[in-house]
């Protein structure tokens, strides 16, 4: 089946391009949710009137994308959670968790657009995470995962107190 791209989807095409996809993706998702046309002579001409109306509003997306992003640099976004005397959390911080504290802080963000490619965070610590908010804008915040009982400082000193301790302990047997 031939469509024609109404906006950019990721590993498929750009706006305007007629490209083939499976009968069954482009009747039951492309078309529907208004991201296609099929590709027949009368969408063409309607699709080419509409060209620079859609290319406009493509462009305002992607000024409106660089506008949070710029808000975003810089940010740290700071979280306690339970966690053990190694540094370990009881639970996870997972994208659901980061968004809400994003908008809790006055940054909105919705979940999808936070990026854990290693999963969810388990420890206490600092951790670089990306947030997609277009898909030519990619910016990185700061979170830091303290303990609720007491900060990042215990929990490092923890961890290398029980590193060393597993060192030593091996050197001795």
């Amino acid at each position: 089946m031939q469509v024609i791209l109404l906006q950019r989807i990721i590993n498929l095409g750009k706006l305007g391009e007629t490209v083939s996809v499976k009968a069954g993706y482009g009747r039951n998702y492309l078309i529907p949710q208004g991201k296609a046309l099929p590709a027949t002579a009368i969408n063409i001409s309607k699709f080419e009137a509409r060209r620079a109306e859609l290319e406009a509003a493509e462009a305002e997306e992607l000024n409106a994308a660089q506008q949070r992003a710029d808000a975003l640099t810089d940010v740290n976004v700071i979280m306690r959670a339970k966690s053990g005397e190694d540094g370990k959390l009881f639970g996870s911080v997972g994208t659901r968790d980061i968004a809400d504290a994003l908008t809790k802080s006055g940054i909105e963000v919705d979940r999808v657009e936070v990026k854990l490619p290693e999963g969810t965070l388990r420890q206490v610590g600092e951790y670089n995470v990306d947030i997609q908010l277009h898909h030519d804008v990619v910016t990185t915040i700061l979170v830091t995962i303290l303990s609720e009982d007491g900060d990042l400082a215990d929990a490092t000193a923890a961890n290398n107190n029980n590193s060393q301790s597993n060192q030593t302990g091996q050197e001795d047997a």
